[in-house]
């Protein structure tokens, strides 16, 4: 299926040392005339790391998708009744907004998102990076991946020798797992071996 004019809410979250990852896939959406919403976490907004500031993150994804970010539950609730979005990524999604949406936990920006689109029954992507995927949040992964309209970027052990339950998607493939997941496919394999793309 093809992302022209397609209506693609974009909420990223504090996996800071992915972000430049996930650039370019926000770039490429643009460029095939997707319509890009940005949602931030409170974390993107409020904090400045060695990989960005809050403010260069911020206007970086303004001056590629044209549109402010939301920023508050206030902000996100109406995905829900006004069913503004096609489809929904996370990206990258933290440990802790995946166990918040396994759980039903809906008490920031993102997970609230999440929620308020699921009801439309229309699909989700996930695009993980989390140092506990195979660790404590195992479970919460499972139960997703068995979790109608979720769907997941193909990931795999970013650094299996050192962090062994680390998990990271192949942000590179975000455009391709979209135009599955809005033919309600999941892209395969899911599982891959990671190889630093």
């Amino acid at each position: 299926m093809e992302l022209k004019g397609k209506k693609i809410g974009f909420a990223f979250t504090g996996s800071y040392c992915t972000l430049d990852r996930v650039i370019p896939s926000l770039e490429r959406l643009v460029e095939v005339g997707a319509i890009v919403y940005p949602i931030f976490s409170e974390s993107i907004q409020k904090r400045d790391t060695k990989f960005g500031t809050a403010a260069s993150w911020e206007e970086k994804v303004i001056k590629i998708t044209g549109n402010e970010p939301m920023t508050n539950l206030i902000e996100v609730e109406p995905i829900g009744p006004e069913k503004f979005l096609d489809i929904l990524i996370v990206a990258p999604c933290t440990g802790n907004t995946m166990a918040k949406i396994a759980n039903g936990i809906t008490d920031t920006t993102v997970s609230m998102a999440v929620k308020a689109h699921l009801r439309n029954d229309k699909p989700i992507i996930l695009a993980i990076a989390t140092n506990d995927g195979l660790g404590n949040n195992a479970e919460n992964l499972g139960k997703l991946l068995n979790t109608k309209n979720i769907y997941f970027v193909p990931f795999g052990q970013d650094n299996p020798s050192q962090k062994i339950n680390s998990l990271i998607s192949r942000m590179d493939l975000i455009e391709e797992s979209l135009k599955l997941a809005l033919e309600e496919k999941q892209i395969q394999p899911v599982l891959i071996e990671y190889k630093g793309f």
